[in-house]
């Protein structure tokens, strides 16, 4: 950041690290609100099949590291 008469000048690096906190906050805050339901669709699902219930857990779970590896690597194809 430069400081000019005061004012605060946002830098281009400045964005990028206001955008990735975003990305992070909306993502942490879907998976959270994901995993607060979790437990009662488990628990509905396993009551049609033991097997569905696992099968949506898993699932969830791995979709959260989906959703970071996934930013991952478009974060590193778009720096170089």
């Amino acid at each position: 950041m430069a400081m000019r008469e005061g004012l605060v000048i946002l830098t281009d690096k400045n964005s990028e690290t206001r955008s990735t906190a975003i990305a992070a906050a909306i993502i942490l805050l879907v998976a959270m609100a994901l995993l607060y339901f979790m437990p009662d669709v488990i628990v509905r699902l396993g009551d049609i099949s033991p097997w569905l219930g696992t099968g949506f857990g898993v699932l969830v779970i791995l979709a959260f590291f989906l959703v970071f590896w996934l930013r991952a690597r478009y974060q590193r194809r778009r720096d170089l």
